[in-house]
């Protein structure tokens, strides 16, 4: 008897920026059943349980529920030479259909990025869902010949091909997805942390080339997922900057024309009395010049500098860095943030917004806020998908502003900043740490933090923005200096090598020449 059958469309691939890929369909073969035809062979349904890798009651219970119906799956996506034992049962009523599964070779390190798809093959999280119209192509028809056991056995004509779905050519770099993802897990564990998050940016084109979060999941491995571990904390969870937006106050200072990079701010005596709260330095630190409020990470010197502003010149900073805004990343679930607007602002607020509280952000915001000082004021959207053309992107910050702050950062990996331990060796690089209360709902906590970094490196050339965020460490340490910074330090330690970025120490090339192929900087160009 001649009937058309659907034919399953290849779901497009889902790779890296060097084409290795990250998500791939294969063909496998489903195993389905006219129930009221096998009823008779009840005898034999333990066997093709065993061979189908089921229990005997599952498969009677499948039987018994679908009785009536024309067709009831039994089990989907065995391996095509494990189907065929089960076919060469010749038991009545028992077919199969051959369908694609998706297979993530990096399991757990890009699953965050790559999300995952239902059985269907239909996307469920991340850009299997927010591409999903563009994966899944359109299946075909072909006419065919079937016997009274309703097997095919001939071929006849293809009435509509199947269109394989777009292949999906990320920004991610699995070099580098990879590194992140060993440091993170080592820093979660190290630190006795609950969770963490990495991302690197691209600062000349916004491409991401690595996000990961811990805890992560294995997308092959549905049995056991939780809902906590598919959170893709990165782009969802949000939490008070601290520190780490003390660079954004310093950018303000400098565009008002009220400061300059030498001018002076007195800390004493180390704590400033705002109304009725007190803003506190972890010691007096004196007469401290711009550079050195962001060494010493002065909340008293940046309390004061925003005292002195109008506190809309601190909020436009932040908004035109991208605080508050979506990022471009075309990712699902990204959170906005919280980037307060008031009609009348208390000194306090005006304080605490200038040293990172009051405010809350994704680590994927702040990396695009890093990006964006590290292009010299440019910014350009985030995304996670290869820029094959140049983004021009637009001036936000000036220039000589942004690149001012820069080389302030690189004092605070200097000896005598909060993040010496994110020094790399050979390179010059610059970054802010941050240790932040965390929010409960009894108001902030004694003894929970989060742990910060963001990074920018070579100083001497730009090229990426890293953030790290470690919530919750329950070790020995928790401040952004002590247990973020070291991370920064070997993730970048390998990032920069891996690229041929050619070390600022003459002696550390000379030392070290096996580790640099070439003298390219342009990293990774667009359409590389």
């Amino acid at each position: 008897m001649v009937r058309v059958e659907e034919i399953a469309a290849h779901r497009g691939l889902i790779t890296d920026r060097r084409s290795k890929p990250i998500a791939v369909s294969t063909p496998m073969e489903s195993i389905w059943a006219v129930p009221k035809e096998l009823l008779p062979v009840q005898d034999r349904w333990e066997t093709l349980a065993k061979l189908m890798g089921v229990s005997y009651r599952h498969l009677k219970n499948q039987l018994l529920a679908g009785q009536g119906k024309q067709f009831v799956y039994l089990k989907r996506h065995l391996p095509p030479e494990k189907a065929q034992t089960v076919l060469d049962l010749n038991l009545p009523g028992v077919y199969s259909v051959t369908e694609y599964r998706r297979f993530y070779p990096s399991a757990e390190v890009t699953a965050h990025v790559a999300g995952i798809t239902d059985i269907q093959g239909h996307g469920q999280e991340g850009l299997e869902l927010a591409f999903d119209a563009n994966l899944q192509g359109n299946p075909g028809k072909i006419r065919v010949l079937k016997d009274r056991k309703k097997r095919v056995f001939q071929n006849l004509d293809i009435i509509a091909s199947a269109q394989p779905g777009e292949d999906l050519n990320l920004s991610i770099d699995l070099r580098v997805q990879h590194l992140a993802y060993r440091e993170l897990v080592r820093a979660v564990k190290l630190n006795r942390a609950d969770s963490g998050s990495i991302i690197v940016v691209n600062v000349e084109t916004g491409e991401i080339l690595a996000l990961v979060n811990q805890p992560s999941f294995n997308p092959n491995n549905r049995q056991n997922l939780k809902a906590s571990h598919l959170r893709n904390r990165a782009i969802t969870d949000l939490f008070e900057p601290g520190s780490t937006v003390k660079p954004f106050t310093i950018l303000a200072a400098l565009e008002s024309g009220k400061y300059k990079p030498h001018s002076l701010v007195n800390t004493n005596p180390g704590t400033l009395r705002v109304g009725k709260k007190l803003v506190r330095d972890h010691r007096n630190y004196g007469v401290l010049n711009l550079e050195k409020i962001l060494v010493k990470s002065s909340n008293v010197g940046t309390s004061k500098i925003a005292l002195s502003l109008p506190p809309e010149d601190l909020v436009n900073v932040f908004s035109r860095l991208g605080l508050g805004r979506p990022t471009g990343s075309e990712y699902p679930g990204e959170s906005l943030g919280v980037l307060p607007y008031r009609d009348r602002w208390h000194d306090i607020e005006r304080a605490t917004l200038s040293y990172g509280y009051g405010l809350s952000v994704t680590a994927l915001q702040l990396s695009h806020a890093y990006s964006v000082l590290a292009a010299g004021g440019v910014e350009r959207p985030l995304t996670l998908l290869k820029q094959e053309k140049a983004v021009p992107g637009e001036q936000v910050i000036e220039r000589a502003h942004a690149q001012e702050v820069l080389r302030m950062l690189e004092g605070v990996v200097s000896k005598e900043g909060t993040a010496s331990r994110a020094k790399v060796a050979g390179y010059r690089v610059a970054g802010k740490t941050g240790t932040v209360h965390k929010v409960t709902q009894k108001g902030y906590a004694d003894d929970q933090y989060v742990a910060l970094f963001a990074g920018i490196a070579p100083v001497s050339d730009p090229k990426f923005a890293t953030v790290i965020v470690i919530n919750n460490p329950r070790g020995e340490d928790y401040y952004g200096g002590l247990v973020a910074a070291p991370v920064y330090s070997r993730l970048m330690s390998g990032v920069l090598p891996l690229f041929n970025i050619v070390p600022d120490d003459a002696e550390f090339r000379v030392a070290n020449p096996a580790a640099f192929t070439s003298v390219s900087t342009r990293v990774p160009a667009v359409g590389t």
